[in-house]
């Protein structure tokens, strides 16, 4: 069966948003040590905004920013800043590998809020992959044991977040380009980051012991001239990632793009290995199988179902 041009090109946004959010994820745990997190996201956005000037209005001009949908837009700003903020918390205090693996538990919470808030029917193969996928979380979290950590519910909170962006990003994709959607994202991180900033960024709560409380209230200071070129490629991939992630599902059936996400955690691992010095072990390894597994198998459910449904559907000559 041959596969759509529009399906391959959102293939190929995907994988581009992945290496590009990748990036973020490497780079902002190895700075986590030294700045407060909403000062490098402020950094990385007021950068990202820039090249998203330099590459899009050339071609769009300032209707890039009009909408027809400001509240979506508000929504979706505020998921993806709360998204962010949970995730770079979590790797702040986790190993990367362990972190991105908790964190694609997200096809499995969209599937549960297709049931909640669409009235979608699943299936008992589907619920028990959401089992299995769960059960992944919790031998990566390890409750109950004396090597959990708060930490490890950060990822979790992320995903959940990131399952309420892709269902507004779905209802709007109809409407808003992708340029637009991902400049919105970046005024909102700007927004959001300025008024943290203004709020505790003079230090006065920093006196915490965890790695990710710790980097969450540390004061702003200067930047080191040799840290700059690290933020500039956070701000130019942070914005490009938006972007292409957005494309991704406006080209591509959900179905077929969200398997191309989980070239993640192959990555996830490589910067652990060769950046942090760490390997995921014997335990790790279970749960992260046992996630990917689970989220794909859900993903290629998904599939299966809009094929189903489309093959019912009459056709008009």
């Amino acid at each position: 069966m041959s596969v759509s041009r529009s399906n391959l090109v959102g293939a190929g946004c995907a994988l581009l948003a992945v290496v590009c959010f990748s990036i973020n994820d490497v780079g902002i745990k190895f700075l986590s040590g030294d700045y407060a997190l909403h000062q490098i996201v402020f950094i990385r956005s007021a950068i990202g905004l820039l090249t998203f000037a330099a590459i899009f209005l050339p071609f769009h001009g300032l209707g890039v920013f009009r909408t027809r949908r400001p509240g979506a837009h508000l929504l979706r700003g505020v998921c993806v800043v709360g998204a962010n903020t949970c995730l770079f918390l979590g790797l702040a205090a986790m190993p990367i590998a362990d972190a991105i693996a908790v964190f694609f538990i997200s096809p499995l919470v969209i599937t549960i809020f297709s049931v909640l808030f669409l009235g979608e029917t699943v299936g008992a193969r589907r619920w028990a992959s959401i089992a299995v996928g769960f059960v992944g979380v919790l031998v990566i979290v390890k409750p109950g044991t004396s090597a959990f950590q708060v930490a490890a519910l950060l990822p979790m909170a992320a995903a959940v977040l990131y399952a309420v962006i892709h269902m507004v990003a779905r209802k709007v994709g109809g409407t808003e380009s992708a340029a637009t959607m991902a400049a919105y994202i970046q005024i909102t991180f700007l927004i959001a980051c300025s008024v943290i900033g203004l709020s505790i960024g003079d230090g006065k709560f920093a006196a915490q012991d965890h790695p990710s409380l710790s980097f969450l209230f540390r004061a702003w200071g200067p930047v080191a001239v040799g840290d700059w070129w690290l933020l500039g490629l956070l701000g130019v991939s942070g914005v490009l990632g938006g972007f292409f992630i957005s494309q991704a599902y406006r080209m591509s059936e959900a179905a077929f793009a969200a398997p191309f996400e989980y070239v993640a955690m192959p990555m996830a691992i490589m910067w652990g290995v060769t950046v942090f010095g760490t390997w995921p072990d014997r335990t790790a390894w279970i749960g992260i199988a046992l996630i990917v597994v689970s989220g794909l198998y859900l993903i290629w459910r998904e599939s299966r179902k809009d094929q189903v449904v489309a093959s019912d559907e009459p056709t008009h000559l």
